[in-house]
């Protein structure tokens, strides 16, 4: 897609930082993020933002992916420091944007220098001590359809508003967004046939029989498919929609 950010997948690569194991570079991510509540001047903001873009610099990625990150982000930043500015005052203002700033360079930082599965595994794993609660392989799921999802929905925005100015029409918002939703739409329908097909929105098994359709043997699936193998509106290996 167009319009590719830090948030749009990962970039191979073998710097420091893409070495660096998943749980330190969580870490940043947290201390970047918790900086602006413990910052009282302006001074150790802005030495936040020169290590986060160091650390971009580092793992070697395309400015250009830097620069379109922010751009989707400058209107409401620009918005944001107003308010505050005139709310709170200029000093106040700058540090807020600073800090939304470096926090979401460093998730950008962060995505971009971590394979998704690598990304997915480190979810199971902090997610395991709360298998009571919740099962932590459907929130690997959830966490990456996720990660998939708003990429391609950026870039399915973007896609359609280039259109909609070759044809004159980027001033129409109509033009823009209904395009965008009903692709929007179709995307979220073939995913989610593509995990009905792998069976992941059924009801969990409790180990209770179910009666038998059409003359089929206990244990075995409706219409006397042999060994519980699947009927034909169950398929095995249908991918995620592109």
């Amino acid at each position: 897609m167009s319009g590719a950010g830090l948030f749009a997948g990962h970039v191979p690569g073998n710097s420091p930082v893409h070495r660096a194991p998943l749980w330190l570079k969580l870490a940043g991510v947290v201390a970047v993020g918790a900086a602006p509540w413990y910052a009282r001047s302006l001074g150790p903001m802005l030495v936040v933002t020169a290590l986060v873009i160091g650390c971009a610099l580092l793992a070697r990625l395309p400015a250009g992916r830097l620069l379109r990150s922010m751009r989707g982000l400058l209107p409401l930043l620009v918005l944001l420091l107003a308010f505050q500015w005139w709310t709170n005052g200029p000093s106040y203002a700058a540090r807020v944007v600073l800090g939304i700033v470096n926090a979401y360079l460093a998730a950008g930082v962060l995505t971009a220098t971590t394979p998704v599965t690598e990304l997915l595994d480190g979810v199971v794993r902090a997610a395991r001590p709360l298998r009571r609660v919740v099962d932590p392989e459907v929130v690997a799921l959830t966490l990456g359809i996720v990660v998939r999802s708003v990429p391609w929905v950026a870039g399915s925005f973007s896609s359609v508003r280039q259109s909609a100015r070759a044809r004159g029409l980027d001033r129409s918002p109509r033009a823009v967004v209904v395009p965008t939703v009903v692709h929007v739409v179709a995307f979220a329908r073939s995913t989610g046939e593509a995990l009905a097909a792998r069976g992941l929105t059924d009801p969990a098994d409790d180990g209770r029989e179910g009666p038998h359709d059409d003359g089929g043997a206990p244990g075995g699936a409706p219409g006397g498919a042999p060994g519980g193998a699947p009927g034909p509106g169950r398929a095995g290996s249908t991918d995620l929609p592109d």
